[in-house]
């Protein structure tokens, strides 16, 4: 059973996806450990309900210390090395990881972003998809899981899905929409890696 470690930044509905495909029998995985950037993460909540392993592991001291990300991203890639995972998910992971923690795993790091490959990478991608329709720039947006590399949002992509906008829609709307094919997507891009 290959074993996953799961990294997320807030609410943890994605991971909340993955964790009801694995006691579904969907997923033919562990979850070994979740861990968030934010120690107020529901997402941590999530994993302790059920039973997983959390790690909390801010930035703020790295940088409150004058240390730098790429020490941050190895320290990181040490403690989740001891968990022994096959895959890493970063889930909703608001961090930009660096090459020191990238060529530690390198091909074992997917990651999801609610926009189609190419099109909006970085912060806020599922707002600027629904300000580029009203500007008639788009007619949808989407969802991609891919692996993880240096470039922001640029690794071969794994699965991707498109997400319809309608008219009548409010941003919060199109944010349901998006979220609701992540959780899908994310759990076939995490079967088909893994298989």
């Amino acid at each position: 059973m290959k074993r996953l470690a799961i990294l997320i930044s807030g609410s943890g509905s994605n991971l909340q996806a993955i964790i009801d495909a694995v006691q579904a029998g969907q997923l033919d995985a562990q979850i070994a450990v979740v861990v968030s950037n934010r120690r107020e993460a529901f997402g941590l909540t999530r994993a302790k309900q059920a039973g997983i392993p959390t790690l909390y592991f801010p930035l703020k001291p790295y940088r409150d210390a004058g240390r730098s990300r790429e020490e941050y991203d190895a320290d990181l890639a040490e403690r989740l090395a001891a968990c022994a995972p096959d895959l890493i998910v970063l889930a909703g992971w608001m961090h930009i990881f660096s090459p020191a923690f990238l060529a530690r795993f390198r091909g074992c790091v997917l990651n999801l972003h609610p926009a189609l490959p190419g099109q909006f990478p970085g912060m806020h991608a599922i707002q600027r998809a629904f300000e580029a329709y009203q500007r008639g720039e788009i007619a949808h947006t989407g969802v991609v899981v891919h692996w993880a590399v240096p470039e922001v949002d640029a690794g071969a992509v794994i699965a991707q899905a498109e997400v319809p906008i309608y008219a009548g829609d409010t941003l919060a709307e199109l944010e349901t929409r998006v979220h609701q094919s992540e959780h899908r997507l994310l759990v076939e891009a995490i079967r088909s890696a893994i298989s």
